[in-house]
């Protein structure tokens, strides 16, 4: 697949729309850098150049005076994305909320970057300043682009991931409320939190979260909601602080490890120990 953008400095939109098509659609395709619309009229996807919006003929270029939208190329590229089925709903939204609405408003200059924090644009920026021929403008894009796919396919396999969990933690908190137990347990880790409190976990009976972590095992207490630092239930007082011998003899179990002082997760050398443990201080049911 062959990708036209334009050459020279290039912005955050078009750096982000062809990772866009580098991580969801082709990750072998390659760029031409150019403003000839003979050459662009070749490419299978045109982004950021070529005066034209057509998502049927793949040309997401915004700068043209017959398109009045508020979508810059980034934006562009990632609603075809969604209507191909490309990219899930849950994801193409994740993807426009955090990252893809705040390009577009900086790339048509609704807004400024944000001088506080690194962001994108900015950081792309940076990556743009360092070039100052056509050689070395088009190294540095094919760098911005690699960067930000790199950051995608962090997203894309956080997404995936939070649907994994969505589908366990709906499965526990199920078990739980058959059990009469207030500690939701897994088998493996899983990205738990959000999809908990998307699922009424606050109104749910659970205050613990048993779950693997390497080796060891983790026991967490869980917060009222998902921002939240604070407790429904926290572990208990006597824990709080201790390590390995000394948090082993309090708690009456081995191969307890680690207890934070503000209660909130108690970590064990085994499951085995952590069900102990539990069972012991009478977290699963009862006053404890």
């Amino acid at each position: 697949m062959l990708v036209a953008t334009h050459s020279g400095p290039f912005h955050c939109d078009d750096v982000f729309a062809g990772a866009l098509l580098r991580t969801f659609v082709d990750p072998d395709l390659d760029f031409v850098r150019t403003r000839d619309l003979t050459r662009i009229a070749t490419a299978d996807i045109a982004i950021d150049v070529g005066g034209e919006y057509d998502p049927e003929r793949k040309r997401f270029d915004h700068h043209q005076r017959a398109y009045q939208g508020t979508l810059s190329s980034a934006g562009m590229v990632l609603a075809w994305l969604e209507a191909e089925e490309h990219v899930s709903e849950a994801l193409a939204s994740k993807l426009r909320s955090d990252w893809v609405d705040y390009i577009d408003a900086v790339d048509i200059g609704k807004r400024k970057p944000d001088q506080d924090v690194p962001c994108l644009p900015s950081v792309v920026g940076a990556l743009c300043e360092q070039a100052h021929t056509p050689a070395e403008f088009d190294a540095r894009y094919l760098e911005a682009v690699q960067l930000c796919s790199a950051i995608l396919n962090g997203l894309r396999i956080s997404q995936q991931r939070t649907d994994q969990a969505r589908t366990a933690v709906a499965a526990a908190m199920a078990r739980a409320v058959a059990d009469g137990t207030r500690v939701m347990c897994f088998d493996q880790h899983y990205k738990w939190k959000r999809v908990y409190f998307e699922q009424a976990g606050a109104e749910h009976p659970t205050d613990y979260v048993l779950l693997p972590d390497g080796e060891r095992w983790q026991l967490l207490a869980i917060p009222p909601s998902h921002e939240s630092f604070d407790k429904k239930r926290p572990l208990p007082a006597a824990w709080a602080g201790l390590v390995d011998d000394a948090l082993s003899e309090v708690v009456g179990v081995p191969d307890a490890k680690f207890c934070h002082k503000n209660l909130f997760i108690a970590v064990f050398g085994s499951r085995a120990s952590a069900l102990a443990a539990i069972d012991k201080w009478g977290l699963a049911g009862g006053p404890g």
